[in-house]
């Protein structure tokens, strides 16, 4: 017999009644009832009841078992009486009387319970999360994260992909968030830098003629983290394609995302058509470049029905130049109290308030109520309504301003209200892709930067660049699904000397480049195809098919808000010694 298990707890069935078993495990849940113990005991693939009472050699021992002890158990199946047979698990028609008992690893005090579906606070899951990952939940979602990957890597085998590992400590590149730098012990007052993505590398790849490239590659960036977000590392899908447009990177990467979610997403459905919509759009109907189509609601710009109203704010406000009022339709929200709601959240987002129109029935037919309504006049009103398509029952809010400032507010409004109203679908998985980002953008300065990704293709090439940088849109895309961005991608951009045009527009000359990317400038030089890809995020594909509103919950060992690992102690104090043998010294912060 083996040492440790004969069977898996998921293993036994009516078939075995009679035969001697070894099984090993943790004691899931102890239940005495009037001296005879019946022990669950569990292990990765599944649960077996076990039978313990005084007529087995090991019940002394047995009574000082305690859950979440490992333990190995020799005995003999049995089968369980017609009405105590238990459906919900493979073994309920069995369970094992126990005849000999050997206790593997003993527990100490728990400091969160495995068995239930206990709230824990992320401090205590964190400090013991390989207790935390014992519970079903948790042991479900990493299982169906390793199940992710395996299918992401067959489909991408099947289309011919080669598979390549590209570096994990190189230089540090701008790719938008801040690098994890480490110092160079041989290089005294150098670093080197973790790879927020393995993007130059891959772009070198195809400039050494290895067509198709992809990998599973570990990502790290030095991020604030949020909820769909670690602020350390990550994991993606990267990709890289020669000899290929904008549509061709589509219908490569379309059918593997939406086969991943057909076979995961547990029976829900998957949008077959995925609209391309400008950035531009997104942001004026949807308030964001990652909409949620699950949500019908599409805002609508309303400046010409307020300018010379009598709504004095919104009026004086169009006056100004690059301001415009923006409609956000709320389909069955037409009562004071919902609209009173709804501008207390703006109020709560950091605005003055929201103002709102609701039409409800009168003796005419249909009035139009609230305080926007009473000053801009009825003609006005009825205009929005019918702009809008809206009627009785229904409710329209309005936000003004330059755009840049309300539509983060706009869109998450937009968001509330389809959730309150129940006009979003939250049975599905709407995907769409988003196209032509500008190229450029402006910080708080006044200054020109990349708004995207720096080394993608500038839509014009080299003419483009030479008007307005703010005009200028590139070939980058972003596919969003159900509020979240799950890819993001671009066509590059591989000729050195739009390449150097388009750095100095962003204020780096063309020594810098050099110094900073050398490695692809030169290799630009001679003879490189056109090329492009994406990369997919695969916590948060995870994150969605397991139906979680949490990263942490389908990443194994995360870090904490603070970017604090709890179980190891990272951050921790460096030795003296390891100081020295990098020259370097530590300034305490303030």
């Amino acid at each position: 017999m083996h040492a440790f298990r004969t069977h898996t707890c998921a293993g036994l069935g009516a078939s075995d009644v009679g035969e001697t078993v070894r099984l090993a495990g943790w004691v899931h849940r102890i239940r005495d009832h009037g001296g005879i113990l019946f022990v669950d005991l569990r292990d990765h693939y599944g649960m077996t009841q076990l039978l313990c009472d005084p007529d087995s050699p090991v019940f002394p021992q047995m009574e000082k078992v305690r859950s979440e002890w490992c333990i190995r158990i020799d005995g003999t199946v049995k089968a369980r009486d017609p009405e105590l047979v238990n459906p919900k698990i493979p073994t309920g028609e069995i369970e094992v009387f126990v005849r000999d008992l050997e206790v593997l690893g003993a527990a100490s005090e728990l400091p969160l319970q495995v068995f239930g579906d206990q709230d824990y606070p992320e401090e205590t899951r964190l400090r013991y999360r390989f207790l935390d990952l014992r519970r079903e939940s948790m042991q479900r979602n990493m299982v169906l994260r390793s199940n992710v990957v395996k299918s992401i890597r067959e489909r991408m085998w099947a289309k011919g992909f080669n598979e390549f590992q590209t570096p994990i400590i190189t230089a540090s590149s701008p790719e938008g968030a801040r690098d994890f730098v480490i110092p160079s012990r041989l290089h005294p007052g150098k670093l080197y830098a973790l790879p927020q993505a393995p993007q130059q590398f891959k772009q070198l790849l195809m400039v050494s003629g290895f067509d198709k490239y992809f990998q599973i590659a570990p990502c790290f960036r030095d991020e604030d983290p949020r909820a769909d977000r670690s602020p350390t590392d990550f994991y993606q899908l990267d990709m890289e394609m020669s000899f290929v447009t904008q549509q061709d990177v589509f219908a490569t990467i379309q059918p593997v995302i939406q086969g991943i979610f057909e076979e995961f997403g547990g029976g829900r459905p998957v949008d077959a058509e995925w609209p391309q919509i400008s950035y531009a759009d997104a942001a004026l109907k949807y308030g964001t470049d990652k909409p949620d189509l699950r949500n019908p609601i599409e805002m609508q710009v309303v400046s010409e029905h307020f300018a010379g109203s009598g709504f004095a704010i919104f009026a004086s406000l169009l006056e100004k130049e690059g301001t415009e009022i923006r409609a956000i339709p709320a389909p069955t929200g037409g009562s004071r109290k919902f609209c009173d709601r709804m501008n207390k959240f703006a109020q709560e987002q950091g605005l003055p308030g929201m103002g709102y129109i609701f039409w409800r029935e009168s003796a005419e037919g249909m009035e139009a109520a609230g305080p926007l309504a009473k000053n801009i006049g009825p003609e006005r009103t009825e205009a929005i309504r019918q702009q809008l398509g809206l009627g009785v029952g229904d409710a329209a809010f309005f936000l003004g301003g330059k755009p840049a400032e309300f539509e983060p507010v706009a869109g998450r409004a937009r968001t509330v209200i389809g959730s309150e109203l129940g006009l979003t679908d939250e049975n599905r998985f709407a995907f769409a892709w988003i196209v032509d980002f500008p190229m450029y953008e402006t910080d708080d300065e006044g200054k020109i930067d990349f708004s995207h990704n720096p080394f993608s293709m500038p839509q014009g090439g080299m003419e483009a660049l030479e008007g307005d940088p703010l005009k200028v849109l590139g070939f980058q895309y972003d596919l969003a699904c159900n509020g979240y961005e799950l890819v993001s991608g671009a066509i590059r951009n591989h000729k050195p000397e739009i390449m150097f045009r388009a750095f100095e527009l962003a204020g780096y000359g063309e020594e810098e480049v050099r110094k900073r990317f050398g490695g692809m400038v030169k290799a630009f030089q001679y003879g490189a195809p056109p090329h492009g890809g994406c990369a997919a995020g695969i916590d948060r594909i995870v994150m969605l098919l397991a139906d979680e509103a949490n990263i942490r919950e389908v990443m194994l060992f995360p870090m904490n808000q603070r970017a604090e690992d709890l179980m190891m102690g990272a951050p921790s104090e460096p030795m003296p010694g390891q100081l020295m043998e990098l020259g370097l010294r530590l300034v305490p912060k303030d």
